[in-house]
C-alpha cells in the first residue's frame, strides 16, 4: 500500500500490517515546489490540463466540489471565479 501526502486522522494497526504482510509506504507530496512552472505552463497554453479535470463549478460551489471527489463522483474539480 502506498500514499503520497500526509495522512490526517488515520490509525493503522501495525500488527495487522505485519502478519497480512502488507507493506506501506509514503512520502510527501512536493506540490509547491513544481507547483509556479505549472502554472506557467498552463497560462502560457503549452500543457492541457483539462484531461484531469471531469467536473468544472464556479468558485462558491467548492465544498459540492470536494464532496463529489470524496464520493468519488470526480476525479478532480476545477473551479472558476
Amino acid at each position: 500500500m502506498s500514499y503520497v501526502g500526509v495522512p490526517h486522522g488515520v490509525e493503522l494497526d501495525g500488527a495487522k500490517l505485519f502478519y497480512t504482510h502488507v507493506h506501506l509506504h509514503g512520502g510527501p507530496a512536493p506540490v509547491r515546489r513544481y507547483l509556479p512552472q505549472l502554472i506557467e505552463l498552463v497560462q502560457s497554453g503549452r500543457i492541457n490540463p483539462g484531461k484531469v479535470f471531469d467536473l468544472k463549478l464556479p468558485l462558491e460551489q467548492v465544498a459540492d466540489g470536494y464532496r463529489a471527489m470524496d464520493e468519488r463522483r470526480a476525479i478532480k474539480t476545477l473551479l472558476r471565479p
